[in-house]
């Protein structure tokens, strides 16, 4: 079927009622019962993508429900969806844009012409320019104004611009120079970038300025602050901002009026969403700490799934099944939530980067059209490192009255510390899977003995579903597949749902909002607040109170 499928709605097609059907069945069954049931099972569940061994056997699932999510998925045109976003075709309909992030990892690869333009080769000509800036910084080459090497880069960015390149700087940081430490600012509230200035040197400090179009509010505020500290403690001078920033950008002309030299610009381009940035120019940061060869093996681990994702068979196909499982637990289970849960410390800000790529990519109400959709979309994502989330969350997971799916990441060889420790991170993983797909009955808790008082407390009901995601170590490269797997499980559940997975609308009216209170907040006489509501109103009254500004 060809995509994209304006307005249409899954729930017309008889694989979404049959898959209705199967969900009221399997709440009669125990994921116990289907292994016991199907003594194959956890061969036949289990896929291999790249590097990862993924273990699908552990949800609410049977041959059925895969060969109908299956279905269903070529009914909505998944397969054309896929070619049509390598292909360059515009698949991004409510701002005519091409999706092509993809490219961004086509290293040397065949030309792919988008509108007269060789994408794979500019993405390659800024990928050559960005590994010379980051071997000068790295070898001590490029220096501050008085002559210094750089020891501390600061990425200052939001969204995608942040988000991705801290997460994947500290999953990384075992691989990373320990010449130079690495800082990431985002939010606007003052402390966070007065938390930087006060713990580094402005004489090896370099800042990062990562803003598509240089003005984004949050970015353009912490950067000028940086800029005006920088220039009271190395004095005002035309050279100074050149040798203590560089920016990540498409608008040269603002840039270069920041005082940033034109040749330290990496540009990304209108293809690239900013929650798909990370293998772009906005991982300059990320560059710099593990080195442009090492990079380069990052952006092979998104390569190598890309190419799965492209020739493998739906039925067999890794990132394709997480969506649809994802849109299984959501529809026909209610499923509001699901956890992303890495065994490992160095992947604690990995929950967070998958908030935003799939909470802003799917959190959406109307279809491509315009309609509204009368189904649920993008769940709510969260998670902590294990094993800190088994002393935390784990409770509600195993004995809560909520279903929550579970992602749980795994890795054989540990990047560092004891290698027998590993061990027993790895059990605790596994173990967790175990448990919350099985359960303690009150029978295994009679046969051990427990006081028949205490068993309903003890008592675990299992059938809390997860899936394992299992990859040898922690390396640029399986950081790289592992953000793929999520990325095109993001775009399979987009197109199952008829939405647009690429926009993101829905936060930009908070932002022109904040733009229009500025100016009430701060000005020196009393604001006019006939315009706004009276919650609002008040509380910027007592805010004015609060900070000594006239209200009358």
């Amino acid at each position: 079927m060809p995509y994209p499928l304006i307005g249409s709605s899954p729930m017309e097609l008889d694989e979404w009622s049959d898959l209705k059907r199967y969900a009221s069945e399997l709440k009669g069954a125990t994921i116990r019962g289907l292994f016991e049931e199907d003594p194959g099972r956890a061969e036949r569940l289990r896929c291999v993508a790249g590097s990862a061994v993924v273990d699908f056997s552990k949800n609410l699932i049977d041959s059925s429900v895969v060969g109908t999510l299956v279905r269903l998925a070529r009914r909505r045109g998944l397969e054309d969806a896929i070619d049509a976003m390598w292909s360059g075709r515009v698949i991004n309909t409510t701002e005519n844009r091409s999706v092509l992030h993809v490219a961004l990892r086509m290293q040397n690869g065949p030309a792919l012409v988008v509108a007269g333009s060789d994408v794979v080769a500019e993405v390659n000509s800024v990928l050559e320019r960005m590994s010379e800036f980051a071997t000068s910084v790295r070898s001590g080459g490029f220096r501050g104004a008085t002559g210094r090497p750089i020891a501390t880069v600061v990425n200052i960015g939001i969204g995608g611009s942040y988000l991705g390149p801290e997460m994947a700087t500290y999953a990384l940081a075992d691989y990373a120079t320990r010449d130079i430490d690495f800082r990431f600012v985002s939010n606007i509230d003052p402390a966070a970038i007065a938390s930087v200035m006060e713990s580094c040197d402005p004489e090896t400090t370099l800042f990062v300025v990562a803003s598509k179009t240089f003005t984004t509010l949050e970015t353009m505020t912490n950067a000028r602050v940086a800029r005006q500290w920088i220039l009271d403690r190395l004095g005002d001078r035309e050279d100074v901002i050149a040798h203590h920033f560089c920016a990540v950008s498409t608008n040269l002309d603002l840039v270069s009026g920041f005082g940033i030299d034109p040749a330290n610009t990496f540009g990304f381009w209108d293809f690239v969403g900013g929650r798909y940035s990370v293998d772009s120019a906005v991982g300059l940061s990320l560059m710099v700490a593990i080195g442009p060869e090492r990079f380069r093996s990052f952006l092979a681990g998104f390569a190598e799934i890309d190419a799965h994702m492209r020739s493998q068979p739906l039925e067999s196909n890794v990132p394709v099944l997480m969506g649809l499982l994802a849109v299984w637990y959501r529809n026909f289970w209610g499923a509001q939530t699901q956890a992303i849960l890495p065994y490992s410390e160095r992947l604690r800000r990995l929950p967070a980067y998958l908030q935003q790529l799939v909470m802003e990519s799917n959190g959406k109400s109307v279809r491509l059209d315009g309609s509204g959709v009368e189904y649920n979309t993008g769940a709510v994502i969260w998670g902590e490192p294990g094993t800190d989330g088994q002393h935390a969350f784990y409770q509600l997971l195993h004995q809560g009255t909520t279903l929550i799916p579970a992602d749980i990441v795994l890795f054989a060889e540990p990047v560092a510390g004891p290698p027998d420790q590993q061990d027993l991170l790895f059990a605790n993983g596994v173990a967790q899977a175990a448990a919350l797909a099985f359960g303690r009955s009150e029978a295994d808790l009679r046969a051990a003995g427990v006081a028949e008082e205490v068993i309903p407390h003890k008592r675990m009901p299992g059938n809390r579903p997860s899936t394992v995601l299992l990859f040898p170590q922690l390396t640029p490269r399986t950081l790289g597949s592992l953000i793929a797997l999520y990325e095109h499980s993001v775009f399979t559940q987009g197109v199952i749902w008829g939405i647009d997975s690429f926009d993101q609308w829905g936060v930009e009216l908070g932002k022109e909002m904040a733009a229009d209170l500025v100016g009430p907040l701060v000005g020196a006489r009393a604001p006019d607040i006939s315009g706004m509501d009276s919650s609002t109103a008040g509380l910027v009254a007592a805010y004015r109170r609060l900070r000594g500004r006239p209200n009358s």
